[in-house]
């Protein structure tokens, strides 16, 4: 048995924060139909520049971006343009558990597939809205965007180095973490209104916004702002509230250094030779190490250069001092731990045999995550799928074909 086998999700969202949400239930057990306009499907199955090839013909098929966010799926082609497919959407819906989009500010309430009209149809619902900047407020009709929200939500203010250094300014995620956060919460609040729903009996509507995600995981550092009054800034690899939390240069490279106590930081003065710090004022304590940054570091970085990276993360891994390399994504998968908590997976899929995917973090002991079902073709459980939940005869499904409705 898997965590949540028992519920039906009717995803009608693409790109990336609504597919990593439904990504996340698939892989908890939940039966994913993913809903792609015909002869299209999800934007990001055409995202290069890396794509699969037709193992037969050598061209060109879905986009790597695209097998991030739909492993676990089912998907199906309806044209919820066609009153025909509206239809099939609503009567999928009325079957349904949840239901997840991510349409501009009413955008489905021309097809009769927004809340208040499914909700009439399903009491029982739980529907997901996932937009920019949600559903009130004068930005709502607004499309939003992840770099957009990273910049408008605070977080590229804090994130690059310090304007007066070189390569000073801000600077977006190299992912789009918003999105991804985005789908993260977007995920616990449906489990959240599925549990309340073994209360009440009753779904419930939920207004996911990019911009409320962006502004909520400040987490400190919005404090730092609603306690004190002033705005923080960017530091680079540098931390606010400890010194040394940061990047330090070696003779071969960098080395992150993240000490988190007074204790720490002795060992890591003994191993740098300089046992003396801990007698300094300006050294011995975190408070102080923040008054002196610049002293601190400068200190810490002309002994790190003299050492390997290798060397110093030996001996700095001795003394249990927290430090590590900063690896590029193909060291990442080959490092031992990684390796060994099994973080490089691949799945099923009925073009290529099989693909690669990243594991999820999810890890339940009686309830674990299966990879069985990697992301869907195009379209490829139309007919199973309307057969098995609708009754649909082939019959039926040619009428829907020729009517261009799926």
């Amino acid at each position: 048995m898997r965590a949540l086998d028992d519920i039906v999700v009717l995803d009608l969202s693409r790109v990336l924060a609504g597919p990593w949400c439904t990504q996340n239930l698939a892989d908890l057990g939940a039966t994913v139909i993913k809903v792609e306009k015909p002869g299209a499907g999800d934007d990001t199955r055409t995202w290069g520049p890396i794509f699969l090839k037709d193992p037969k013909t050598g061209a060109r098929t879905d986009a790597a971006y695209y097998l991030a966010a739909n492993r676990g799926k089912r998907s199906i082609t309806v044209d919820m343009a066609t009153k025909e497919g509206q239809q099939i959407l609503r009567d999928l819906a009325a079957k349904a558990d949840v239901v997840v989009e991510n349409y501009k500010l009413g955008g489905l309430k021309k097809y009769g597939l927004d809340y208040d009209s499914l909700s009439k149809i399903n009491p029982r619902l739980v529907y997901c809205s996932i937009t920019g900047f949600g559903q009130t407020g004068p930005y709502a009709p607004r499309a939003g965007y992840d770099f957009l929200i990273q910049g408008m939500g605070g977080l590229m203010s804090v994130t690059g180095e310090k304007d007066d250094l070189p390569g000073g300014g801000p600077q977006k995620a190299g992912v789009a973490l918003v999105d991804v956060m985005t789908g993260l919460y977007a995920t616990i609040a449906i489990l959240g209104a599925l549990n309340q729903r073994h209360r009440s009996g009753r779904g419930q509507y939920i207004d996911m916004a990019l911009l409320d995600v962006s502004v909520a995981t400040l987490a400190n550092q919005a404090l730092y702002y609603l306690v004190s009054g002033q705005a923080p800034v960017r530091m680079g690899n540098g931390h606010a509230a400890i010194v040394p939390y940061q990047s330090f240069p070696t003779s071969d490279g960098h080395v992150i250094i993240a000490v988190g106590n007074d204790g720490q930081f002795a060992k890591l003065a003994e191993e740098l030779g300089h046992p003396e710090w801990m007698q300094d004022p300006r050294f011995a304590s975190n408070i102080e190490r923040l008054n002196n940054r610049a002293l601190v570091v400068a200190a810490i970085e002309a002994e790190t250069s003299k050492r390997s990276m290798a060397d110093l993360i030996a001996a700095l891994e001795k003394r249990a001092v927290p430090c590590g390399p900063i690896n590029t994504v193909d060291k990442v998968f080959a490092d031992p731990h990684v390796q060994a908590r099994g973080l490089q997976k691949t799945v099923p899929h009925s073009q290529q045999g099989e693909v690669p995917s990243v594991a999820s973090p999810l890890r339940l002991s009686d309830s674990p995550v299966a990879y069985d079902r990697g992301p869907p073709l195009l379209g490829e459980h139309t007919d199973a799928v309307l057969k098995d939940m609708l009754g649909f005869d082939e019959a039926k499904l040619e009428s829907l074909r020729k009517a261009k409705a799926i």
